[in-house]
């Protein structure tokens, strides 16, 4: 393979492999790294990265977003790679993972971000209609809430909410109102 033949997606798992090594030598983390993979997703709308748990190969993949590393600065990215790595180490040790103590300790020791913020716009925002509650959600993909709004509630105080399409600034409160936001909308939906 020539310097021509390899693409952004060898670059990230390239990098990223590096920052592992390093991070893994500098932090005394336990992680095998032959049970280790990784992969390069195009497909992750907010996500910055996963990890996955292959319990019968006993093989964690990190998936990093190739969209995330082109807007991301590389210390951001790298605190992704880092957040990851304790997810592996957290399947590899343990069989599973979460965001609980244990995976903060370990994030906090790593100097790995708790969440990775998203890389991307939201499509919709919904909110909540009571004038004394700021609860508010974001959502990339229409969803139930977003397709319904009149059969979900505040997650806070449990009012009644509504959806805004966040491009356009149209907002709906049920499902024949989302059906014409988006007729209305066309090709800007």
């Amino acid at each position: 393979m020539t310097d021509e033949d390899l693409t952004i997606d060898d670059e990230i798992v390239a990098r990223a492999r590096i920052h592992a090594r390093e991070v893994l030598c500098d932090h005394d983390l336990e992680i095998d790294r032959a049970s280790l993979e990784w992969e390069v997703t195009t497909r992750a709308r907010r996500r910055a990265g996963a990890c996955r748990w292959n319990a019968s190969r006993e093989v964690a993949t990190i998936v990093l977003t190739r969209q995330a590393y082109e807007r991301y600065e590389w210390e951001t990215f790298a605190g992704v790679v880092r957040h990851e790595l304790v997810h592996a180490w957290e399947f590899q040790q343990y069989g599973e993972s979460g965001h609980g103590s244990r995976f903060r300790e370990q994030a906090a020791r790593l100097e790995a971000p708790r969440h990775c913020e998203t890389f991307s716009e939201p499509r919709y925002v919904l909110r909540c209609l009571a004038s004394d509650c700021d609860w508010s959600a974001r959502r990339h993909q229409a969803s139930k809430p977003v397709k319904s709004p009149d059969q979900y509630r505040c997650g806070s105080c449990g009012s009644d909410i509504e959806v805004e399409h966040a491009d356009s600034g149209r907002a709906w409160t049920s499902a024949s109102g989302f059906g014409g936001t988006k007729a209305a909308l066309g090709d800007d939906w």
